[in-house]
């Protein structure tokens, strides 16, 4: 079986991106009915954290159990990377002992130059350019309450980070439409975007979030400054104050329009407290089905179909 990488969502196919649905569903149902779905016993995965982490370490660390496999946390501080080992050579020997590799770090190089140098699959579990295993769990906890997403509206308000980047590219994968609304300064990476365009993605920029919410079936945001951002936490509040999604917000998409959020989240800054403990959020089922999509996804880079 050929190698293969997932450091964006361009790396499936948009059939390849509805059988990681499918199967996601199938190991989900699977896992609540406590039926045995052990299909990597003995394959071990390695885990390279340079964030913090809460959700990804643990659906990562879970599914592998679950499929019968067996996950390495290796934290880079507490590894020779830490002490400026090239990505290169712990790719290289990292690669002769697991089977496949996770990596949470900042620079999107980092798991670029990890991949080529890799003789097994790397999984981009976040970097600062994209975080597609988010935005994969996000697309198939739509698909679980509404149907396919194909052909529907994304709304995506607030700055445009590394998950504003893997909904741009998830247009090319899943099909709908999407709106985003950043303050000045803030809009996503133009090259991105444009690269993402040329290959089919539907992306309008909008100047309010009123304007990306109108009709949207779906409505999602992420905090205002990330990891390593935290220095410019009061100059972003300034910037963002306008692009918080509250009940006005959402008043304007579909009635029956979806709230997500990555976690964590900030209660009275990008989101409204009435909004996401509301019932048009599926925060909490957003954030397990990081445990259904990778499974499925380990399978898929492991297995193939």
């Amino acid at each position: 079986m050929t190698r293969r990488h997932f450091l964006t969502l361009l790396d499936i196919t948009p059939a390849e991106g509805s059988f990681l649905l499918s199967r996601s569903a199938e190991l989900k149902s699977m896992q609540k009915a406590g039926i045995d779905h052990r299909t990597l016993s003995g394959k071990t995965l390695g885990m390279i954290f340079d964030k913090a982490s809460t959700r990804t370490r643990v659906s990562f660390e879970v599914g592998m159990f679950q499929l019968g496999g067996h996950a390495l946390f290796l934290h880079s501080g507490a590894t020779q990377l830490g002490r400026g080992e090239p990505v290169a050579d712990a790719a290289r020997v990292l690669s002769r002992m697991v089977d496949a590799v996770m990596i949470r770090t900042y620079g999107h190089e980092i798991v670029q130059t990890f991949a080529e140098y890799s003789a097994v699959p790397v999984i981009n579990a976040l970097t600062d350019l994209t975080h597609p295993c988010q935005v994969l769990a996000d697309v198939f906890t739509y698909v679980e309450e509404r149907g396919s997403i194909r052909g529907k509206t994304v709304a995506w308000i607030g700055d445009g980070n590394n998950m504003a980047h893997s909904w741009i590219n998830g247009s090319v994968t899943f099909g709908y439409t999407l709106r985003i609304s950043s303050p000045s300064g803030y809009a996503p990476d133009a090259k991105l975007l444009a690269a993402a365009r040329a290959l089919g993605a539907e992306v309008v920029l909008c100047d309010s979030p009123l304007e990306a919410a109108d009709g949207a079936d779906l409505v999602t945001t992420d905090v205002w400054a990330s990891m390593g951002q935290e220095a410019e936490q009061a100059e972003r509040e300034k910037a963002f104050a306008e692009f918080q999604v509250d009940a006005r917000v959402m008043a304007v998409a579909k009635n029956d329009a979806l709230f997500m959020h990555c976690l964590p989240a900030h209660r009275g800054e990008e989101v409204s407290a009435d909004v996401i403990d509301g019932p048009q959020s599926v925060v909490w089922q957003e954030a397990e089905n990081r445990l259904h999509v990778q499974k499925a996804l380990l399978e898929f880079l492991l297995l193939g179909h």
